[in-house]
Formats: structure tokens, sequence, C-alpha cells
């Protein structure tokens, strides 16, 4: 088992805890960063990552009440199928423009954080089977998400909880952790197909991103709630800086004669 993989579980595993989210908006960066592995393969194995950090988190939140078990259920078979189609779609972006998306997903999430306090519940939440709906359809975009970017969903999930569901944001969190098992398993199954999962930092990872999970969902209702939400938003902004202008590795038209002339002379 590799510390480096242990250290980055645990922060993971910590993070997505804390916050309701599967982990993997702090795995992939760091995957990519320290153990050097292309952003293809972080992304297929934080997808790993964000099945156990999903059940832990979820049979946690589960032990305090916080899981709205219909509501899972109603996401997971849309989730499962358009993780595939997300996952698939990963390997045909070149690395930098899956850099971007990945950026930009950050950016999205650091505004979710900031603006938490300012979702409102509603005061008539949706009821019956009008909530299949937009539970669906939120199964969909999670889904396509988690196979894309190696992620649980979770910031998709959330917010549309709490303004339709109207559930409360601990539960909203736990039930979103439940979710996001199903498409990410499998997303890994596809991604592993093509080859790009890194089995042998796993070990490392799982191990670390179990405890991780664990003892942060424990202590996610006495943490200062604020002040977790901001340096985690200030986190995610400085991460997506260095993804949203990815560029490709070669300059483009101009490097590629260089083989050819080279040969000629």
């Amino acid at each position: 088992m590799k510390l480096s993989s242990l250290w980055i579980g645990l922060a993971s595993g910590a993070f997505g805890g804390l916050v309701g989210l599967g982990g993997g908006v702090i795995a992939v960066p760091l995957m990519v960063s320290f153990l050097k592995l292309s952003q293809h393969k972080a992304i297929a194995t934080s997808l790993v990552m964000v099945v156990f950090t999903g059940l832990t988190g979820a049979l946690t939140y589960a032990t305090q009440g916080s899981v709205d078990w219909l509501a899972a259920l109603l996401i997971f078979p849309t989730a499962m199928v358009t993780a595939n189609l997300g996952a698939r779609y990963a390997n045909v972006l070149p690395e930098w423009k899956l850099k971007r998306v990945f950026g930009w997903y950050l950016v999205a999430i650091a505004l979710s954080l900031i603006l938490k306090p300012y979702i409102p519940h509603v005061e008539e939440p949706l009821q019956g089977w009008v909530r299949v709906i937009p539970l669906v359809l939120t199964g969909m975009a999670a889904g396509f998400a988690s196979g894309l970017m190696g992620v649980g969903g979770g910031t998709i999930i959330v917010p549309i909880m709490v303004l339709l569901m109207g559930l409360e944001q601990h539960t909203a969190q736990g039930t979103s952790l439940l979710a996001m098992v199903p498409s990410a398993i499998v997303g890994s199954i596809t991604h592993y197909r093509y080859g790009n999962v890194d089995q042998p930092m796993l070990p490392g990872l799982i191990v670390g991103i179990l405890i991780g999970a664990f003892v942060s969902s424990l202590v996610a209702n006495h943490l200062p709630e604020f002040w977790l939400r901001m340096v985690f938003a200030a986190v995610l902004i400085w991460t997506a800086t260095r993804y949203v202008g990815a560029r490709p590795k070669n300059t483009g038209k101009l490097e590629a004669p260089a083989p050819e002339g080279n040969g000629k002379v």
C-alpha cells in the first residue's frame, strides 16, 4: 500500500463526508499532481473511490436517519445509464479538453458551497408522482457527470433535493451519497474496460477514503459549517484555475511536421 495514495484517500473521504460529495473533486487533482496520473486515469480511479465514499458516507448518515431511500431509488436507474455514456464520452475527449470541463465543474461546486445558505427550502415540496420527474432528470445529469469527470454528482443532486423535494440539508447529503453508488459502479466498469483504472493505487486510496468518509460523516454536524464551506470553496477555485486554461501539449500543426522534416534531411 502506497502512503501517497493513502493520504489522498483520507483527504478525499474527509471532504466527501463533510459536504455530501463523492470526493472526486479532491481526488482527481491530487492524483494528477502527486501521483502523476493522466486525467483519464485519475477520473477512472476516482470513480472506484466514489463507490466506497458513497457507501460509507450513506450508511453513516442512515444511522442518523438522514437518508431518503425512495428518492435514491428513483435516481438509480437513469444515473446508471448516463454514467456509462459519460464514461464513454470521457474516453473520446482529449486530455486538455477533459481538464477544462473538470475545471469549470470545480467552479460550479465552489459556487454551490458559497451559496448553500441562500438555497431556500420550498414551502410546499413536491409530493407523490410529481416528484418522480425531477428525480429522474437529476439522475440523468448526475450520472453523466459522474462517468465523465470521476465525481459523485452530489453538487447536482443536493441542491435539487433541497429546492424541489424540500429535504433538510443533511438528508439531501445522505441521500446524495447513496444515490451516487450505482452510477459510480457502472462508470468504473466502463473506464476499466478502457484500461484506465490504476489498480496498484486502489488499496491505499480505498482504505484512506473509508476512514476519511466515516470519521467526517460522524463529525459533520459538530464543525463550523461556514468556515468549512469557505475553505473548501477557496481550494476548489484555486484548483480550477489550473484546469480551465488547459491547452493541448502540442502547439498544433506547427509541431506535427517536425519529425517528417528531420526524416527528409
